[in-house]
């Protein structure tokens, strides 16, 4: 989990939907929509809860992959619905569309977006943070962003996406691990001219108080169902460029992206584990019910990343090396549950490298100079050294 003396300062974070003092007044009065789900906290409570509690007048709940109340599978389409618990309308950002329609907004004055990120190009909160931006820039309302830290703020790498690989798991030009809260990354498609049309969308910004992009942050809730420890949160940059390969990276375990296999490995590698359906995280998982053998990677120190400040190829690399059948090992035709690895890492060249046996070095070389330039780029919208 890393050294705990670096966690002392995180006390005193205090995310922006904990600072109601400072939004509850310009919620005064007006019909509120909010884009949750459950990383949605105060206290203990969901926001849409606790602010109800408090006097918001939310009239409509919208919610991104997963569900507002979480109980959706990665990739199920949802449909929408009516809370049970504050029977409030709950509209699916992740079913028939992605992006809230004139009709759903004809009746609310303001939209609030408080969902924590984990600051991976593939993680597709922010898309949905993109599609309400561009609904509300189309249709005049403004946008209150509730920030929360990034616990994969503290460093920018990878690849920056090309536009040619484009997709729900990309949507962008910027790298892997992008270095920004939800709010700086609002600022950052504002800034860039990259909502529809080169829209603007009017923004309110709540921050969050004590936090710099180097603190470490541990989450009080995991941000979806195969997030599941600080552990997976840290090593998801990396292992997820895994589920561009023929290997489980532990889903249908209670694992997820800190154990990787395949039954192909028998005989190179002792550690192993059996996938199995799991309701709500993985009803179909690659190799189910076969027993994987390859890496253990849940005690690996993941102060590394802090020190490196790099995703690290290497474990890809090895298995590549150690797989008997390599034809297969990028062949996304062999499972529905595996990604086309270019949409993942965002560049065509990527699959050709590792094939040639590129060492990570040159691999990183390619990805010049367009991570450099992202860098650059990225200072004009950080709200926090």
């Amino acid at each position: 989990m890393g050294k705990k003396h670096k966690q002392a300062p995180v006390e005193h974070i205090r995310t922006g939907a904990e600072q109601t003092e400072l939004y509850l007044p310009l919620l005064e009065g007006k019909r509120v929509g909010m884009v949750v789900n459950p990383t949605s906290i105060i206290g203990q409570e969901n926001s849409v809860d606790s602010l109800l509690k408090r006097g918001v007048n939310i009239v409509k709940i919208f919610g991104p992959e997963h569900g507002f109340r979480g109980n959706a599978s990665a990739g199920i389409h949802v449909d929408d619905d009516v809370d049970a618990k504050t029977g409030i309308k709950a509209v699916s950002l992740y079913g028939k569309h992605e992006k809230p329609t004139a009709e759903e907004l004809a009746d609310i004055d303001i939209m609030v977006f408080d969902i924590q990120d984990v600051g991976v190009r593939f993680y597709t909160y922010i898309n949905t943070l993109q599609h309400v931006m561009e609904a509300c820039a189309e249709h005049g309302k403004e946008l209150m962003i509730l920030d929360r830290p990034n616990p994969n703020g503290f460093y920018v790498d990878g690849p920056v996406l090309d536009p040619k690989f484009k997709s729900g798991i990309g949507l962008k030009p910027i790298p892997i691990v992008h270095g920004l809260t939800v709010a700086e990354y609002a600022q950052m498609l504002n800034g860039e001219g990259w909502l529809d049309n080169k829209l603007t969308c009017k923004l309110q910004i709540i921050k969050v108080a004590n936090y710099t992009h180097d603190t470490p942050y541990e989450l009080p809730v995991k941000p979806s169902p195969n997030l599941n420890t600080t552990q997976s949160i840290l090593l998801y940059p990396t292992t997820c460029l895994f589920e561009g390969t023929y290997l489980n990276l532990g889903r249908g375990t209670q694992f997820p992206f800190t154990i990787v296999g395949s039954p192909a490995l028998k005989g190179k590698y002792s550690f192993s584990f059996t996938p199995i359906s799991i309701k709500g995280m993985a009803e179909t998982p690659l190799f189910m019910n076969q027993v994987c053998y390859g890496l253990d990677l849940r005690k690996y120190d993941t102060d590394n990343f802090r020190k490196d400040k790099k995703i690290k190829l290497s474990w890809l690399i090895e298995l590549y090396k150690a797989s008997p059948n390599k034809a297969d090992f990028f062949n996304s035709k062999l499972s529905n549950q595996m990604g086309v690895i270019e949409r993942l890492v965002g560049v065509a060249d990527f699959r050709q490298q590792i094939i040639a046996g590129k060492s990570e070095k040159e691999i990183r070389a390619s990805w010049e100079p367009g991570l450099s330039k992202y860098k650059t780029m990225r200072k004009k919208y950080l709200l926090y050294p």
